[in-house]
Formats: C-alpha cells, sequence, structure tokens
C-alpha cells in the first residue's frame, strides 16, 4: 500500500505530464497478466509515448486545470493512460495493434490536440497514415510541380537551342 508520501509524488508526476501533453488516451487494462502488459509498456514506449497505470481519483484531481481536465472527471473501473508529446497516430497505432492482439484491453476516451474523442476516431486516428509519411507526400507533391515546371522550361530552351542550330546550318543568317 502506498503511503501519502507516495501518493503526493503520483500526484505531482501526473499532473506535470498532463500539463504539457496534448495527447492522451485512456484505457482499462483489467485481466492484463504482467507478461501482457510488459509487452504493452514496450509498445508504447517504441511508439514515443509513456504509460502509467493511475488510480482515478488521482488522475481526476491531477487534470484540475489542464486540458485532460474532461477526459479523466468521472473515471470507473481499472484505468490507465498512454500519452505522448510527438505523433499520436503513432500511440493510437500501437494501441490499436495492442488491443487486437490482448481483447481484454480496452479504450475509453481519448484526447488529441485538447480534443476529447471517443473509441471511434481513436480507431480513424489509428487508421491515419503518420506524420513522417503525410510530409514524404506533400514533399513528393511539391518536388513533382517544381520538377514538371523546370522540364517545361528546359523544353523551351533546348527546342530553340535546335531552331537556331538548324537555322545555322541551314545558312538563313547572313554575315
Amino acid at each position: 500500500m502506498k503511503d501519502r508520501e507516495q501518493k503526493r509524488k503520483d500526484f505531482e508526476y501526473l499532473r506535470a505530464e498532463l500539463e504539457k501533453t496534448p495527447h492522451v488516451f485512456v484505457a482499462g487494462f483489467e485481466k492484463l497478466t504482467v507478461s501482457q502488459d510488459f509487452e504493452l509498456r514496450k509498445a508504447v514506449r517504441e511508439a514515443g509515448g509513456k504509460y502509467k497505470v493511475v488510480k482515478n481519483n488521482i488522475a481526476e484531481k491531477a487534470s484540475q486545470g489542464t486540458p485532460a481536465e474532461q477526459l479523466l472527471q468521472g473515471m470507473r473501473g481499472m484505468s490507465s493512460v498512454a500519452y505522448t508529446s510527438s505523433d499520436p497516430v503513432a500511440l493510437a497505432k500501437a494501441l490499436i495493434a495492442y488491443a487486437k492482439a490482448n481483447p481484454t484491453f480496452s479504450f475509453k476516451a481519448g484526447m488529441v490536440e485538447g480534443r476529447v474523442i471517443d473509441v471511434k476516431a481513436i480507431n480513424d486516428l489509428a487508421n491515419m497514415p503518420s506524420k513522417e509519411q503525410l510530409i514524404g507526400k506533400i514533399m513528393f507533391l511539391l518536388n513533382s510541380s517544381a520538377q514538371r515546371l523546370a522540364v517545361s522550361l528546359n523544353g523551351v530552351a533546348r527546342n530553340l537551342a535546335v531552331v537556331l542550330n538548324e537555322a545555322v546550318k541551314e545558312k538563313k543568317f547572313r554575315s
């Protein structure tokens, strides 16, 4: 059993994390074995996130005045939070993949960019391309347009050079 000092430290740590984290997912983890919990924590870490089992009343009090306040109010049952400051899509993908492999792990709700989302929206988020893939697609589109422009401009200059070369060969210019 944790003493009052340890509970205060947990409260302060969770509050500090919630103040700086824009992406939070709340889940139920009933009936997970130790090895399943270890795999879950590993998947969350690989996605760039953090995972913490929380007491509902501590989470509720720690979230007051933070963007996650609405998300963590009135939680019931065994709860845990997974959160990240970077890419919420990667974390959502990792959690969804884990939930498919372990049906006892379930989502309650989530928060992305300060907006509370439901389980369906979490699934939709997990189906989105990652941030790196989206940046790659944008760069490709920008690069392809610039490349087409360069080819077009180069074609005009090349055609002009060919015409001038033919005119010189046929002695169309007077010296």
